[in-house]
């Protein structure tokens, strides 16, 4: 396994981090809220950002504003059935979503949850790592001194990204406990 390859492994470790921490809700309204609410659209299940514009007017308000105002009562039940938390109005031009401010119990069950996520992010880095350390021992051309050398930079990489996973913890930490 080359540098370039374990970089780009532990990259998408990161991104998929990234990923999982925007659905994490701040209390304040953020399009990736939606994301993977699919619309039953003319009998296919369509993603929500495929038939409408998804604004954020306020710090605390989305508008869904649909393409064919004919599908406003599918995207409303398809929001209901994602149980968010969060009960869309219908005014017969759009859809809005008023997120309520969370509480401190909820704060805190947020961050448990990010801290997971953080973990799991860290679990997965450590295979990679346990990989590439792997394939260089089984790579019976490499001297014993470049072995060792190499298996120091691939923990000096795993300690770089376990450093960026805390950061974006930390961020996302604040981000949650801010009222």
């Amino acid at each position: 396994m080359t540098n370039e390859e374990l970089e780009l492994q532990m990259m998408h470790c990161l991104e998929t981090m990234d990923n999982r921490l925007t659905s994490i809700r701040a209390g304040r309204a953020n399009p990736a809220m939606l994301n993977g609410i699919n619309v039953e659209y003319y009998g296919t299940p369509t993603p929500l950002q495929s038939l409408a514009n998804i604004n954020v007017p306020e710090a605390r308000t989305l508008m869904i504003k649909p393409f064919d105002k004919g599908c406003i009562k599918d995207i409303v039940r398809a929001i209901n059935e994602a149980d968010l938390g969060i009960n869309p109005t219908d005014n017969g031009e759009s859809v809005i979503m008023s997120i309520p401010p969370l509480t401190e119990e909820r704060r805190k069950e947020y961050v448990k949850q990010a801290k997971e996520i953080a973990e799991e992010t860290k679990i997965a880095l450590r295979k990679v790592r346990q990989e590439a350390n792997d394939s260089i021992k089984n790579d019976e051309d490499i001297p014993e001194d470049e072995e060792k050398r190499m298996m120091e930079d691939v923990q000096k990489l795993i300690n770089e990204y376990n450093k960026k996973v805390d950061e974006k913890f930390k961020e996302k930490e604040e981000e949650l406990l801010q009222v």
